[in-house]
């Protein structure tokens, strides 16, 4: 057992998540939910209600707009939601959609409700988190003061559930009024690398120090290798910091992809390094501008046929419409980790 090792070694190996377990929660505490949710978020929404047991079930909302764009927005039932522990699945996938949505949020602790959890698997802003220069905008700051003034519900402060935040630091961001709970779609990552046929071969791998600072307690009973980025004038080079690929089953392992830049310099530096098979893994798969396509296997002038794997969840649902059935992705559902933190 890695905590065996860890334990004989003195080292502290913490490899399991930050997730709600609900085998740890008794009964009494735990809740039914009526879950509202945008539009784009149906798909996942459906399968947190099969994941739940019968202890979530989906509210409606319609959503329409006014001649002048501006939307015009009913939550049906209003009556029957009071007292209720009432929870809404948000995508800020656009800027555009994102008015609408913290309209319904602000509404329905309002509508008497019991209370009140927002479900934001991807928490957009993330990569802006800091200041580097005067006059940058730390955009992740200004979106979680808007999720912290979320109106108080019966029951008290509103609970957000977000997935794997850019950024450990961002939790800081949000106000007392509301109570974040940071999640992880690691868990679901442990679990399919151990129905791999070669699983015991597997090496976790990190594009920079960054994410191996965010993942690595989480995988300390895995073999690790570190890459790093360096400037060569114009150009951030990716090479290897340290740990042995040859041979190995590498999974490098991140938070969220955009272009996907850097899994792809990092694919080609651990294949040159001897790696056997090189797949990856993050739970936000953004890809602006259809940048999957890069890695989709039957694009022969893309980097698909160099990842045996490519694991994403289904925080981002404009993607998982775009990937699924295509090689090499593979979907890996958050509904079973939502439903299980909405019954708390």
């Amino acid at each position: 057992m890695a905590e065996d090792r860890a334990a004989e070694s003195g080292r502290d190996y913490r490899v399991t998540a930050p997730n709600v377990d609900l085998e740890q929660v008794p009964d009494y505490m735990k809740k039914d939910c009526l879950l509202f949710y945008y539009p784009d978020c149906e798909l996942l929404a459906t399968r947190i209600r099969e994941m739940s047991g019968g202890s979530v079930e989906l509210a409606e909302i319609t959503w329409k707009r006014f001649a002048d764009g501006f939307p015009n927005l009913f939550v049906k039932d209003a009556i029957r939601i009071r007292n209720r522990h009432v929870a809404f699945l948000a995508s800020f996938h656009n800027p555009g959609v994102i008015f609408e949505q913290i309209s319904i949020i602000y509404q329905l602790p309002r509508l008497f409700v019991g209370s009140f959890t927002l479900v934001l698997p991807y928490f957009p802003t993330g990569t802006a988190e800091r200041v580097e220069a005067e006059g940058d905008v730390a955009t992740a700051f200004t979106l979680a003061r808007i999720i912290s003034n979320i109106p108080l519900a019966r029951g008290g402060p509103a609970s957000v559930v977000i997935f794997d935040i850019h950024a450990l630091q961002e939790r800081f961001y949000f106000g007392d009024q509301v109570l974040p709970l940071f999640e992880s779609g690691i868990p679901l990552l442990r679990e399919r690398l151990r129905s791999l046929p070669d699983a015991n071969n597997i090496t976790i791998a990190y594009p920079d120090e960054g994410a191996w600072k965010r993942f690595h307690y989480q995988f300390g009973d895995y073999p690790e290798v570190i890459c790093t980025k360096v400037r060569d004038g114009d150009k951030r080079i990716v090479r290897l910091k340290e740990g042995t690929p040859k041979g190995r089953h590498v999974i490098i392992v991140d938070d969220l992809v955009q272009s996907g830049g850097t899994l792809i310099e990092c694919q080609r530096l651990l294949s040159t390094q001897g790696a056997a098979h090189v797949s990856a893994y993050v739970t936000h798969g953004v890809f602006p501008n259809e940048s999957w396509k890069r890695f989709d296997a039957s694009n022969n002038d893309g980097a698909g046929t160099g990842f045996r794997y490519f694991w994403i969840t289904d925080s981002c649902s404009h993607t998982v419409k775009a990937v699924t059935d295509r090689a090499p992705f593979e979907i890996l559902s958050l509904a079973a980790p939502i439903a299980a933190a909405l019954q708390i």
